[in-house]
């Protein structure tokens, strides 16, 4: 059953994305706040998949740490799972995604529609000053800059690493990094067609202020979500069907 689940949502799940784009089209020819609903509404569809065939649902803590104007969240990337679910919980955010994402045909069209930032990352230098361009840009409109500090989906338990670049956007941007800790791994694992039920239980930390030296706000946010992810997968455990992912992992008490 767990394999026809995930099947059937995987297969809904492209299916809807690409109806929903063609039949949103029309919004190419609006100003792009005016059409920005589109995006969250994709979201929540998706979501609401998620947990009426498969079963997994999900838990927000700490929105009353999300601070007002703009800042960049910095999230923990296990899953395909946190690319769209947490797309509801901020205002007007900007993604920083790879540049190969703005080939793919309508998916392309729509991520420029919305100003997302792409990067080439065979270009590290030049990328990084196109990158930075981008977001003063969206922070003086008060957007969020989403971002997975590690690049590419981690798996569960595996050793984290932080790319430096996101030190760089904090020194440079002036502005608050909220961080935003998840288990999304547990359910959705990476490079994987099965998902588990269960309830996908998401943190978000309180902001790390603008002001310290890059390298000790590095070590500062890797400490920060790296902690609250490893007690979000502890809590796991408590679940009435805990994920089979758990079986692999350590216990954090045997540690």
């Amino acid at each position: 059953m767990l394999l026809l689940h995930s099947t059937l949502f995987q297969i809904l799940f492209y299916l809807s994305t690409f109806v929903l784009m063609v039949l949103f089209s029309p919004v190419f020819l609006l100003p792009r706040r005016w059409g920005w609903w589109i995006v969250p509404f994709w979201s929540w569809f998706n979501l609401a998949l998620l947990r009426f065939i498969v079963g997994l649902k999900v838990e927000v803590r700490g929105r009353e740490n999300i601070p007002e104007g703009g800042y960049i969240v910095a999230s923990k990337h296990q899953s395909a799972w946190e690319t769209f679910a947490l797309i509801p919980e901020f205002p007007d955010p900007t993604y920083i995604l790879k540049r190969e994402l703005r080939w793919i045909p309508i998916f392309g069209w729509y991520t420029a529609k919305f100003r997302q930032i792409p990067i080439n990352r065979g270009k590290r230098s030049a990328a990084l000053a196109e990158m930075m361009i981008a977001a003063k840009e969206a922070i003086s409109e008060d957007r969020q800059i989403m971002i997975f500090p590690e690049g590419t989906r981690r798996p569960v338990g595996a050793e984290p690493k932080y790319k430096f670049g996101i030190a760089h956007l904090y020194r440079d941007l002036d502005c608050p990094v909220l961080p935003v800790a998840l288990n999304a791994g547990l359910y959705w694992p990476r490079a994987s067609w099965m998902l588990y039920p269960g309830t996908v239980l998401v943190n978000i930390l309180p902001p790390i202020q603008p002001g310290l030296a890059p390298d000790v706000f590095h070590a500062t946010l890797i400490e920060t979500i790296e902690t609250a992810t490893e007690e979000l997968c502890e809590e796991a455990r408590g679940e009435a069907r805990p994920s089979p992912l758990l079986a692999d992992l350590r216990p954090a008490a045997a540690d």
